[in-house]
């Protein structure tokens, strides 16, 4: 995909996009079970999955957009708020239940932030690690989604 597509890719997203998606809980008497299968619960096959955990008090992570790549992120364990943020609107979700998660798509700046203590966030992500599919810049994501490369 060329820079041009992805910019387009990047920039068509908002924070509506964003959402809960509620995962299958199977109700066991020895413990609960929830799976997530390639494809099925998810809008994408997962290429990619990492987990943030011992963050400190008041740390945030995230800080950053794709231009390609989507995420499920989930509270595994604890709580923490996910604040979404398309570069006209934000919006801030608590994360606090292991069947559950919020799917991010593309184009989409997210700050992780207020954990709770032992909580683990664990992510499902649509592509394998390229820094080059990155936003770090807030400055930049702002001026590329205000950009005349917007597609509605």
């Amino acid at each position: 995909m060329n820079s041009i597509e992805k910019i387009r890719t990047h920039n068509k997203s908002r924070i509506s996009d964003c959402h809960i998606i509620e995962l299958n809980k199977h109700h066991h008497a020895n413990g609960n079970l929830t799976a997530v299968n390639n494809g099925v619960e998810l809008p994408f096959d997962i290429q990619r999955t990492f987990y943030i955990y011992d963050v400190p008090g008041g740390a945030e992570r995230g800080g950053h957009s794709h231009y390609l790549c989507q995420e499920f992120i989930i509270a595994i364990s604890g709580s923490f708020d996910v604040t979404v943020d398309d570069g006209f609107s934000c919006h801030t979700h608590t994360l606090n239940r292991p069947y559950q998660g919020l799917l991010v798509v593309p184009g989409i700046w997210r700050t992780l932030h207020n954990f709770s203590s032992g909580s683990v966030c664990l992510a499902l992500a649509s592509h394998h690690f390229d820094e080059e599919d990155y936003v770090r810049s807030y400055e930049k994501f702002v001026e590329l989604k205000h950009s005349g490369e917007k597609t509605e």
